[in-house]
């Protein structure tokens, strides 16, 4: 992390994370595919992609070394973490929400809780893409987003 005293990070001058990532994850509406791949992308894009993924061995950031290096980490940090927590649902945010955490640990909690249990709830999928009928919608067009939403 070569920062110099008076430069500026792209990851700061994100006001608003919901204009560039408008996926709410949600346990109900389940898009965590779409929404873990939107935010990585904007992490990437802003150069904070090691903050939510570890980068691979040898490709790591240098070791913080001066004052000003570690407060700029931790700031970083509490930004993506702050992205984190506003494109998820209120539910998700009080699941994972943990006294001093890093953006790593809640993406680690969220990954966990969509990931684990991946076979149930390819099971629990497919169980409602059987069972969805078209009767249940107003037309075609909300019928098909459902099942490409299961798909999903």
């Amino acid at each position: 992390m070569a920062a110099g005293k008076h430069m500026f990070h792209p990851a700061l001058a994100v006001s608003n994370i919901k204009n560039h990532v408008s996926v709410v994850l949600e346990m109900e509406n389940v898009q965590y595919g779409t929404w873990a791949e939107l935010l990585k992308i904007h992490a990437r894009s802003h150069r904070v992609l090691h903050h939510i993924i570890p980068p691979e061995s040898g490709m790591g950031p240098t070791p913080l070394s001066t004052d000003a290096e570690k407060e700029l980490w931790a700031t970083l940090d509490a930004t993506v973490l702050q992205w984190i927590y506003s494109t998820i649902s209120t539910d998700l945010l009080t699941t994972i929400l943990e006294h001093d955490s890093s953006a790593m640990e809640a993406w680690n909690r969220l990954r966990d809780i969509f990931q684990d249990n991946e076979i149930s709830r390819v099971v629990a999928l497919e169980q409602e893409f059987s069972s969805t009928t078209m009767a249940e919608f107003p037309n075609v067009a909300a019928y098909c987003q459902r099942l490409k939403s299961l798909a999903d």
